[in-house]
């Protein structure tokens, strides 16, 4: 019970520091790292000066926590259909724990489990050719019927056209905002954002009330890349923020994929460039993809089969995973370490053995066997 309610309180005040206009991810990491979560609500100013907040930090600090209401900010929360999601949750998606600062709160509308599956990244221009939509509606549609969940950013243009086209598939597609969640950008996506509310998921990093400004896209950028195993860049121009995804990807290790387009084309002069210079694997169609992942194919070849039950053999790399658990629980990087498999790899490989009830997963991406 002490454990349940430390871990409440812990997940609470990290709410509520995001929420603090002034205080960033380096002021929150400052205070994970200080750790005195039990006294943090009776801190005044000059304690928190002690943690490594700036004065108005520590003062914006103080002030928060004093008058943390949870019970109001549920109610808020439930109203809109918010889910909050923070490091601490199960819910918090595996693939974003390995990248330069994580979010350490996630806002989530619609189906949170979407976050769970295998995600690719489809991004591009905002004024796409007739050529442009046509290949991403035909790479989200073909991802998505492979069961891979696109993820995009809610932008006009080849945002708009690869969240349409996975919404014809099982995979599904999640939309990362800009924006506060509740909070619709562009405008004429107004429907587009409702459909997704419904069948897809709206993921957002940004407190709500926070005022437009156009530096918090190249962060809405690092979530893209960072939940996905790879990015599809589809027509952007040369300075296109496209590109700062892709560069945020290859950053991460992960990989990055351009469809060619013609060399006197503007709209392709960014795709081409990754192609020429940074090493992105030129695609025309899904196969090209699929054929980077061949361990994924059959993984998703037998969720599309069929459901997995408690019943179905496992495979090598579940079984490698399996036996590392029965010795004692361990962490996802102990595992990545133990098993030599790659972060996508055994993101999927641990889904696979929840489904299966062979193993469970525990606060901090810890798993043991059930």
């Amino acid at each position: 019970m002490k454990k349940h309610i430390q871990e409440s309180l812990i997940r609470e005040i990290l709410i509520t520091l995001h929420e603090t206009a002034g205080i960033g991810w380096h002021a929150i990491n400052k205070a994970v790292d200080y750790g005195d979560w039990s006294s943090y609500l009776r801190y005044e100013p000059n304690e928190w000066r002690l943690v490594g907040f700036r004065p108005e930090q520590a003062a914006a600090a103080a002030q928060s926590l004093r008058f943390m209401d949870i019970g109001k900010r549920d109610e808020k929360m439930n109203k809109l259909g918010i889910t909050v999601i923070t490091r601490y949750d199960s819910t918090y998606p595996e693939m974003l724990r390995y990248i330069p600062q994580p979010p350490w709160v996630l806002y989530a509308i619609g189906r949170i489990e979407l976050l769970s599956g295998i995600c690719m990244a489809i991004v591009g221009t905002r004024g796409p050719t007739a050529y442009g939509r046509k290949i991403t509606s035909d790479l989200s549609e073909g991802l998505s019927k492979r069961c891979i969940t696109v993820v995009s950013g809610l932008a006009r243009g080849i945002d708009s056209v690869a969240h349409e086209g996975a919404l014809r598939g099982e995979g599904g597609t999640v939309a990362v905002l800009g924006t506060p969640i509740n909070v619709v950008y562009p405008p004429e996506n107004r429907g587009l954002y409702r459909t997704l509310s419904e069948q897809g998921l709206i993921l957002s990093e940004v407190p709500l009330g926070t005022a437009f400004h156009p530096g918090l896209f190249p962060l809405r950028n690092r979530i893209i890349a960072g939940l996905s195993i790879g990015t599809v860049v589809v027509e952007a121009a040369e300075r296109s923020g496209s590109l700062i995804t892709a560069d945020q990807a290859l950053e991460m290790n992960r990989e990055v994929f351009a469809v060619p387009g013609p060399v006197s084309s503007p709209k392709s002069a960014g795709t081409n460039k990754l192609i020429r210079e940074s090493g992105a694997k030129l695609i025309s169609d899904v196969e090209h993809i699929m054929e980077e992942f061949m361990w994924l194919s059959s993984l998703l070849e037998n969720k599309q089969e069929k459901k997995p039950s408690t019943e179905d053999p496992l495979t090598q790399d579940e079984e490698l995973l399996y036996r590392l658990l029965l010795d004692q629980p361990r962490s996802t990087d102990e595992l990545h370490e133990l098993s030599s498999l790659p972060f996508g790899l055994l993101h999927s490989v641990l889904i696979n053995l929840t489904i299966k009830r062979k193993i469970e997963q525990h606060p901090g991406s810890i798993y043991s066997v059930t």
